[in-house]
């Protein structure tokens, strides 16, 4: 039976609940087109089926952030999701901060040992610094969800270097957090 992640491409395209900007690049641009990549890259694999939060560039969930984040959830949970990935841009005041970092629920979640692994892939994928894995519980997302469920931000759209890569390789992105779950599941 096919493994159910449900990727969550953070933000809408437009208020509510758009997302950090910087270097001219939008939040949810990125997200969208690193979601997508890593859908392709799921569902030809064969051992998962996916559902994205934003099936086209266009799509917007909820009236309001509170909104957009239940409807992300419920999609979800009653979709019956075995994981939840939510693909998000960290943003910083400091331009030089940089990486890759995961919040989950707990550590002593199944999905803490899955955002370590996807941590790892991406920063080896990408060259970005691996910050770590941090347990968040306060995220409405990792809160609310039934399976074990991540936030990953990929990296700074703050940071010129961090942006530029995010915005001209998502598939480079895609690929690092697909290795990491193919390491996860031990098919790699």
């Amino acid at each position: 039976m096919a493994i159910r992640i449900y990727i969550d491409q953070g933000h809408n395209p437009q208020n509510p609940n758009a997302g950090a900007e910087g270097n001219g690049l939008r939040e949810q641009d990125i997200t969208y087109r690193v979601g997508k990549a890593l859908g392709e890259l799921l569902r030809a694999d064969g051992n998962f089926e996916v559902r994205e939060s934003r099936p086209t560039p266009t799509t917007a969930l909820g009236s309001s952030n509170t909104t957009s984040l239940q409807a992300r959830v419920q999609q979800a949970n009653s979709w019956g999701a075995d994981y939840f990935i939510s693909l998000h841009t960290n943003a910083s005041s400091n331009a030089a901060a940089t990486g890759t970092e995961v919040f989950v629920y707990s550590t002593a979640s199944p999905a803490y040992r899955l955002a370590q692994d996807i941590v790892v892939s991406l920063s080896e994928a990408t060259g970005l610094r691996d910050r770590g894995v941090f347990a968040r519980p306060g995220l409405y997302v990792l809160r609310r969800t039934a399976m074990p469920a991540l936030l990953l931000e990929m990296g700074f759209i703050t940071n010129p270097g961090d942006a530029r890569l995010m915005y001209e390789n998502p598939g480079l992105f895609a690929r690092g957090i697909y290795n990491g779950i193919r390491r996860y599941f031990g098919l790699s």
